[in-house]
């Protein structure tokens, strides 16, 4: 597959090859993107695969069999799957048919060598949205990625608002009484995911699920200290903060 970097020690560019350099840590101002589940027995494959979709600001979570990916499915909330047909242990045909048989809604990205019209037919009649045959450029799998997402995206606003508070996904940019704030890129998933679903209610341990990768050594006081510096950020000079903490119970933004 072309334009993998072999090491961490390397660091991509955006065409997508491999630039020389020592790797840092994301600019603060970027954001994470979707949360996803990388299925893949390949481990050399997997570990380069996540670099990239890391490098491009995603949280991802591996799984080299199945057993393994069906427990993160029922244990954490993905906002996209990447499934790999063979797997030691069953099929990716067989995880997309689970996930969908319970409800799963979202998508499913195919990623094998098998390139036959039938093969593409069995997946896509198991419930997956899109199929790309190995080998591939990583830049392919982004743009896939990018438009599948924009899919579930129409169904959504363009724009996230809770008072004077506004927040743009797209441009990654988060308003307070149109001044823009600079958030790190945890702070924004987190801003990201109550601000969809103002109202709710989560606790620590359902923020943690969503937001987090699913072997992060984070803990349920990690949220907690973001929940506290995230309110310092996002609360208005005369007034109060949107996100509310009900206690013994969790968190919600209205």
């Amino acid at each position: 597959m072309q334009g993998i970097a072999p090491t961490r020690v390397h660091q991509f560019t955006r065409s997508g090859d491999v630039q020389h350099r020592p790797w840092s840590p994301p600019d603060p101002s970027e954001t994470l993107m979707p949360k996803i589940l990388l299925i893949e027995d390949d481990i050399d494959l997997a570990q380069k695969v996540r670099e990239w979709l890391e490098f491009e600001h995603n949280t991802v979570d591996v799984a080299h069999n199945g057993k393994d990916a069906l427990q993160l499915i029922d244990g954490f909330q993905f906002e996209l799957l990447i499934l790999d047909w063979e797997l030691p242990d069953m099929t990716g045909v067989d995880i997309c048919r689970s996930f969908r048989a319970k409800g799963g809604a979202a998508p499913v990205l195919f990623l094998t060598g098998k390139s036959s019209i039938e093969n593409k037919e069995i997946g896509l009649d198991a419930g997956a949205d899109d199929y790309l045959t190995k080998p591939f450029h990583v830049k392919e799998l982004s743009a896939r990625i990018r438009a599948l997402m924009r899919r579930q995206s129409t169904l959504r606003p363009q724009t996230l608002k809770v008072g004077k508070l506004s927040v743009d996904p797209q441009s990654h940019k988060v308003t307070l009484s149109g001044e823009p704030l600079q958030l790190l890129p945890r702070e924004f998933a987190l801003l990201e995911f109550l601000m969809r679903r103002p109202g709710q209610i989560f606790s620590s341990k359902a923020l943690l699920s969503a937001v987090w990768p699913s072997e992060s050594e984070a803990t349920e006081d990690s949220v907690r200290t973001y929940i506290k510096t995230l309110r310092k950020k996002i609360t208005p000079a005369d007034g109060e903060c949107p996100i509310q903490t009900i206690h013994g119970v969790g968190y919600k933004i209205e």
